[in-house]
């Protein structure tokens, strides 16, 4: 059995209007609710063995608040082709790089993670910034990793915590 978390980045600031969409900062909100969410994490005892991310600011800036806020120690990869990335090319990502892990987490974007979520569960679920899914996998390799055959244990939004 194999989990996948996915985390939608945290809410990201537009003051700033000469900033590629890439570039673009975390709020203030956007930064409370990452630590927040990093918290649940260790909370939960949810810690992935391995984090992969988007390169987009606020993504990578999401991770490494949620990391900070609960103690995480593993890896994390940066990733380009999470940014604007479907469901499909998470699914390839973690298939690919997954490795010997229990436990994945997947930083980045919507609409592709509520797809993602939709494509591993065949549930839909609306994904606010900072969200996270907790999807259960009957595999044993990543590499095994396919569309369905997952089942939703968890979802937290922040606005819903505390």
């Amino acid at each position: 059995m194999k989990t996948l978390l996915i985390l939608r980045h945290a809410k990201s600031s537009w003051d700033d209007e000469s900033l590629s969409d890439h570039d673009r900062p975390l709020n203030k909100r956007g930064k409370r609710a990452a630590h927040r969410m990093g918290r649940l994490l260790e909370e939960e005892a949810l810690w992935p063995d391995l984090i992969l991310s988007s390169t987009a600011e606020r993504a990578a800036t999401t991770t490494l608040r949620v990391v900070d806020a609960g103690g995480f120690g593993g890896d994390i990869l940066y990733l380009r082709e999470l940014y604007h990335a479907g469901p499909g090319d998470y699914i390839e990502a973690v298939r690919e790089l997954g490795g010997e892990a229990g436990c994945v987490m997947v930083v980045g974007h919507n609409p592709g993670l509520e797809s993602l979520v939709q494509t591993m569960t065949g549930e839909w679920h609306t994904l606010p910034t900072a969200a996270l899914v907790r999807v259960t996998i009957p595999i044993d390799d990543w590499a095994d990793l396919e569309t369905g055959g997952g089942e939703l244990a968890g979802l937290w939004r922040p606005k819903e915590l505390d």
